[in-house]
């Protein structure tokens, strides 16, 4: 059992629900979307076995995982999950909401791009529905996506850098729309990977 791995590192969750908290980062390769203001590169990484990135994550004091991508349910499985869970790992996706989530993941945001409505098909339940916003963006009726604890906007940033604009539209739909919270990528913020 392999994933193409882009990077692993330990940090704290910068955004959504579990802001704050200490995470190892598991980001995966390969994406099915294309989106303009991605920040990340999903394109290069390397093949690792499920023993390699244990090795790997076994010196961070952080039970929690985050898989992360590209969009990581193009390779990670049950199979692979239940692997890190025998070791007593936790485990978070982000996802784009394109595909079924695996079953044994414990925390599942959806960050939805496009397509909104056949999401509820896919996924539905969410932990957290995390939507990037720019100005001038149509905030989609709440009742479409899949049942959620916690529905949030997210300012998209210009790089490392807040989008004042973006960021007060987010607040102004929020206040608008108090079902929504807003999320800001605070890792960009004070400069933390």
């Amino acid at each position: 059992m392999k994933l193409i791995v882009n990077e692993i590192f330990y940090s704290l969750q910068g955004e959504g629900g579990r802001n704050g908290e200490p995470s190892i980062f598991i980001r995966l390769t390969k994406c099915n979307l294309a989106c303009s203001f991605c920040d990340t590169d999903f394109a290069n990484g390397d093949e690792m076995g499920i023993d390699d990135i244990l090795d790997e994550i076994k010196q961070y004091p952080c039970k929690w995982i985050i898989w992360t991508g590209g969009e990581p349910t193009i390779q990670l499985t049950d199979e692979h999950l239940a692997k890190f869970r025998e070791q007593g790992y936790k485990q978070a996706i982000e996802t784009n909401g394109t595909r079924p989530v695996p079953s044994l993941i414990d925390y599942i945001t959806c960050s939805p791009k496009k397509d909104y409505e056949i999401i509820k098909s896919r996924i539905p339940f969410a932990h957290e529905i995390r939507i990037p916003v720019q100005k001038g963006d149509k905030l989609p009726d709440i009742s479409i996506f899949p049942k959620a604890d916690n529905y949030f906007l997210s300012p998209i940033f210009d790089g490392d850098k807040l989008n004042i604009e973006n960021a007060n539209y987010c607040v102004e739909l929020i206040k608008a729309n108090p079902q929504w919270r807003l999320s800001l990528q605070i890792h960009k913020l004070i400069h933390i990977e």
